[in-house]
């Protein structure tokens, strides 16, 4: 009797997936060089923050999804993940390279990817056919914008909300939760332990009048 040895087989990602991932890596560091204020971080988001982020989303509630300076996909593709198949997914960015390149890359009709700025969320979200957003999320880096432009996107964001709708950051200062909490009528915090560095999430709920007033 003879026994066989099988070699052990690795749980390898697809060769495209992989290849996707290295292109995405060097498309996330060349937008992080050439415009460093406007990239949060040059390390992307860790899978946890990912999940952290968006564990308190009513999928089943949610037709339109927004996202503020999408780069290279890391939230959009979870995001993609989770919509529901009548669901749609806005990604907002300034960088032409990021818009691009999620262009290129992420076929899913669900998804519609716009060069423009996150205070013009309103006028973007009616030009798509919409009349309001159930979520937005941000990777923004507030701390580094100007007061005044941050105070108008997060004005905006609460605008184009829909009551019972939530505005997600994650950040690593206090900033965005801060102007968060200043506009919104309920807050959640968290952190991210395991993202690197350290990762400030706040979730900001618009709530109808009645809702806000049973609250306080």
């Amino acid at each position: 009797m003879t026994f066989e040895n099988p070699s052990p087989t690795l749980d390898r990602p697809p060769r495209g997936e992989f290849l996707r991932f290295l292109r995405a890596a060097a498309v996330f560091f060349r937008g992080f060089l050439e415009n460093p204020a406007m990239v949060a971080s040059v390390v992307p988001s860790s899978q946890a923050t990912i999940d952290a982020m968006l564990a308190k989303v009513d999928w089943a509630r949610c037709k339109l999804f927004v996202e503020y300076g999408p780069g290279v996909g890391t939230f959009t593709t979870r995001i993609l993940d989770c919509l529901p198949p009548d669901g749609r997914l806005l990604a907002i960015d300034t960088n032409p390279r990021f818009v691009a390149f999620l262009r290129e890359t992420i076929t899913d009709p669900r998804l519609e990817v716009v060069l423009g700025s996150a205070r013009d969320v309103e006028r973007i979200v009616h030009e798509i056919g919409e009349s309001h957003a159930d979520y937005i999320i941000s990777g923004l880096p507030f701390s580094s914008l100007p007061e005044d432009v941050a105070q108008e996107i997060v004005a905006a964001s609460y605008a184009v909300l829909r009551d019972g709708g939530a505005f997600m950051t994650y950040q690593f200062r206090p900033t965005a939760r801060a102007l968060t909490a200043a506009q919104f009528e309920r807050i959640d915090t968290g952190l991210a332990l395991f993202n690197i560095p350290l990762c400030v999430l706040a979730w900001g709920w618009k709530e109808a009048p009645a809702a806000a007033r049973e609250a306080a």
